[in-house]
This record gives structure tokens, C-alpha cells and sequence, in this order.
């Protein structure tokens, strides 16, 4: 116990309660005693402080933000996990006669793999000395370290979330120390002292906020109150330059920060003992150089700007989803009306209509294709559109609004009633006057007629066509005293 803890002890309790005194002081140093070891990697929750700002500055340039709303969404996914990474190649102190050596991992609790759509998921970092890392998504591939310099190199390596966020869990992380040809100095961390292995910022990146992520072996807790009083690694904290602002960190924690310049920027981590110096020891300072350019293209940009949804990217963290894009509603499309040819019909006056004609609307026009033949008549003529006929002087006929044909009667009535006994019918075309052109002539229906009977309109000829019953005569208009024959007209 520290002399401090038992000042306070002497002050709180009289020396008349010395029973008192002994009870707390043993619940004090079972206290202390079993959270007072030292821990090979400091374990932490992995969720993120509940009551942190959105938005906290903490130099004149950068401030501390919240994650990606994205990566929020995706993270409680890969909670379920606890990996295990164990490096199998090389072994610890081994001796290599070649400069190439070949390294091979082993991971449990955890999938490795990567969508190779999005291109991410989770993922090794594998730090040779204290070089970039180098990602593994594949571990079934061997990998080959080429062209090693002769001496002592160190090998470290974790697990890493899609997002490059290293898993902080006991057992996430392995390392080992070999030798090519010879045993050096260089590259051969103290293993009792504590160990900063930098992560992130790395490489390049097209959005912010950009992720700083480091990893810590042999720092004890914060919480731990130690018994001695000269433990210089107690109170350790981390020390972050980013284009000479620098700021302090006092926890093992994923930081997203916002104020980086377009460009080449340089990051530097340090571990900080208790009086915050510098603790000496291999590889616990880092400086990295990365490259900022807004508005990049690659996935991880898109998850920052939350230009993406969990839906689209759940591929990065669960290795059997496969994304099915939704169909995409296809908006209706107004059909264009065909536009028909312009016909131009001919004016028909009002006054060449007969008042009779328009007095019976529910008589039905007649048209060819709906036809019917009787076995008694020959079939229908075909449709004749005729263009206007030319000009034909004629005497000029008052018209008659219905004319009954007898034997004295004129041939050319427009509308034949048939007689009870004997069918006789004519035809009456009325006779325009000059440059007046004609209009066209409905036959009524009659009993003893076809129902078929074709509409006519004049032609430009002076010929006048119309439907006999015969097979195919050619009927010619008679003097107004001649009679049509009987055998035209057949009772049926």
C-alpha cells in the first residue's frame, strides 16, 4: 500500500478502532492486488463513448467526430467475433538462409475474406518491421516477403475490420522475430516494455472523416492504481502530430478527425510515459505520409459520405450475403397518339340533303364489309370512292323528297319502295347545278332488296353505276316512260 493510502487511512480512523482499520485495509489490498497485473494487450469495449460529442475540437485545426453513420450501422455485425490470429511461418527466432521468406497466418473466430465488388472486408494487417502494413484477405495464399536485408526483423500482425479498424480483443493480435542469415540489433522490440504498433492513417483517401487507429501490447490499464510508486508506465498516453498540431490521447480507442488538407499530409504517433516523454523503444514512433484528395471514388469514400446504404455494402461484413439490386420502378411512358394521315373530305351543303333523309335517324347506313349476300343476288359490288365528277350540264330536277316508282314514273327516284306482288325499283340521282358538286345518295333498305347494297359515290366519269340484282349488268338509264323489266326483280 502506498504511504499516501495509509495517511488517508490514519485520518479516517481513530487508533481506538484498530479492527476497523485492519478490515479495510485488507478489502483495500485484495482490491488492488488482483486488478493490479499487467495485461499483453489492453482489452477494451468496443463500443464507442455514449457520452462523447459529435464534434469535439482538439487542435486549431482538427476535431474529433463521431464515425460514419454507415460504419455505425455495420459494426454491431462483426460483434459477434472474438479472432484469434496465430502467425505459423515464420517461427520465433528462426534463422533463414535466404532473403525471401514466406509467412502464413492462422485465424479463428473470424472469416477473412473480400467482396470483390466493393473490394473490402475483414482483413489481416501485417506490419514487417515498422513499415505500411500489407492486408491479407486470402490466407489460403502463402505470403512471400522478398528481398529481406540480412539481420533481425519483427512481424506483427492483427485483425482488422473491412473499415480498417483493428479488432482490440485478447488474442487479436500475434508477433514473432526471426532472422535472415544473422542476428542484429535493429528491429528487436524489448518485450517487457510497452509497444505502439501504428495502423491508420495510411496510404490515400478521398473523404473525411479519416480514421487514426493504432494498436497497444504491454500498457496496463489506466484504472490500475499500482503499488509502486516508480512504475513509469502507469499513467502512459499517446501523442498524435498531424502537420505540427499535436494533441494527446489518454485511451486505446478508434478516433475520427476532420481538418485534413488536400494533399500530402504527415502523421506522427508517439507513446508518452508517465512524465510524458518519449518511452524508448523499438518502433513506439511512427510517421506515415498520406494523401488526401477529395471526392474519391473507391468504397470506403462512398461508405464515409454515406453516398451508400447497408443494404448495397452487408457484403463487406457477411461473407454469405449477396446483394440483389431492388428493381427499379420503370416510370410509365404516355404513349404518343399516331397521327393518321389528314384526309380532306369534300363539303357536302346542308341544302342537297333531303329533309325526309334527316328525319330518319334510326335508319342504318350501309356499308360493304358488313355485308351479308343473298343466294338470290349476286354479291355486292365493292366499294367505289369516286373523286367529284366533273361538271354536267343537266336540267335542273326539283327534288323529291321520296318517290314511289310506277310504270309512269321515272327511273331515277332516289329511294325504291317495292310493291307486294311485283319488285320494281329505280333510281333518281339529283342533278346539281353547275360547279356545285354532288352530294352522295343513301338507299333506304328495303324487304325484297339486299341489305347489302353499296354506298356510291359519283366518279369523276359522266357514267352512272348502280347495283343491279343481276350477276354483272350494266345498267343504263331509261327514258323516263320506259318500265325495268320484271325478271330484274325476284321476290325472294
Amino acid at each position: 500500500m502506498n504511504s499516501w493510502q495509509k495517511r488517508i487511512l490514519e485520518k479516517l480512523l481513530p487508533q481506538r478502532f484498530p479492527i476497523l482499520r485492519w478490515v479495510i485495509t485488507l478489502v483495500l489490498v485484495l482490491g488492488l492486488s488482483s486488478c493490479g497485473e499487467k495485461v499483453t494487450s489492453q482489452e477494451v469495449s468496443n463500443v464507442y463513448r455514449e457520452n462523447s460529442p459529435q464534434i469535439s475540437q482538439i487542435s486549431q485545426q482538427f476535431s474529433e467526430v463521431s464515425p460514419p453513420s454507415l460504419i455505425q450501422e455495420l459494426r454491431p455485425i462483426l460483434e459477434v467475433y472474438q479472432p484469434q490470429v496465430t502467425i505459423i511461418t515464420p517461427k520465433p527466432d528462426e534463422v533463414f538462409r535466404d532473403n525471401k521468406v514466406t509467412v502464413s497466418f492462422l485465424v479463428k473466430d473470424l472469416p477473412i475474406f473480400k467482396d470483390q465488388e466493393l473490394q473490402l472486408g475483414p482483413h489481416l494487417h501485417v506490419i514487417l518491421d515498422n513499415q505500411p502494413y500489407i492486408p491479407v484477405y486470402d490466407l489460403n495464399q502463402p505470403l512471400v516477403l522478398p528481398d529481406l536485408s540480412p539481420g533481425t526483423h519483427t512481424l506483427r500482425v492483427f485483425a482488422s475490420r473491412p473499415w480498417h479498424e483493428s479488432f482490440k480483443n485478447e488474442g487479436a493480435y500475434a508477433q514473432t522475430t526471426f532472422h535472415v542469415f544473422t542476428k542484429t540489433d535493429d528491429n528487436n522490440p524489448d518485450p517487457n516494455l510497452p509497444l505502439l504498433t501504428y495502423s491508420r492513417p495510411q496510404s490515400s483517401y478521398g473523404a473525411e472523416p479519416i480514421l487514426l487507429d493504432f494498436y497497444l501490447t504491454n500498457a496496463p490499464l489506466h484504472l490500475v492504481a499500482s503499488e509502486n510508486a516508480n512504475n513509469k508506465f502507469s499513467d502512459w498516453r499517446i501523442r498524435c502530430t498531424i502537420n505540427n498540431e499535436s494533441f494527446i490521447f489518454d485511451r486505446w480507442q478508434a478516433v475520427y478527425l476532420k481538418g485534413f488538407q488536400p494533399g500530402k499530409n504527415w502523421v506522427k504517433l508517439e507513446f508518452l510515459d508517465n512524465q510524458g516523454n518519449p518511452l524508448k523503444n523499438a518502433f513506439n514512433t511512427t510517421v506515415r505520409l498520406i494523401d488526401y484528395q477529395p471526392k474519391g471514388k473507391d468504397t470506403l469514400s462512398k461508405i464515409t459520405r454515406g453516398e451508400l446504404t447497408a443494404y448495397e455494402v452487408r457484403g463487406i461484413v457477411d461473407q454469405n450475403y449477396k446483394f440483389t439490386p431492388k428493381p427499379t420502378p420503370i416510370p410509365a411512358v404516355e404513349k404518343t397518339p399516331e397521327i393518321q394521315p389528314k384526309v380532306e373530305k369534300q363539303p357536302i351543303p346542308e341544302t342537297q340533303v333531303p329533309e325526309e333523309s334527316q328525319a330518319q335517324p334510326t335508319e342504318p347506313k350501309l356499308e360493304v364489309p358488313m355485308a351479308a349476300p343473298s343466294p338470290s343476288v349476286s354479291p355486292a359490288l365493292p366499294e367505289i370512292i369516286q373523286s367529284p365528277a366533273p361538271e354536267i350540264i343537266t336540267p335542273t330536277l326539283e327534288p323529291q323528297p321520296e318517290v314511289i316508282p310506277t310504270p309512269e314514273s321515272t327511273p331515277l327516284a332516289k329511294k325504291v319502295v317495292p310493291q307486294p306482288t311485283k319488285s320494281r325499283f329505280g333510281g333518281f340521282f339529283n342533278r346539281l347545278t353547275s360547279k356545285t358538286p354532288a352530294p352522295q345518295v343513301t338507299i333506304a333498305p328495303s324487304p325484297s332488296l339486299p341489305p347489302t347494297l353499296p354506298e356510291i359515290i359519283q366518279s369523276p366519269t359522266p357514267e352512272i353505276i348502280t347495283p343491279t340484282l343481276e350477276p354483272q349488268p350494266e345498267v343504263t338509264p331509261t327514258p323516263p316512260s320506259a318500265e325495268l323489266p320484271e325478271k330484274q326483280v325476284q321476290q325472294p
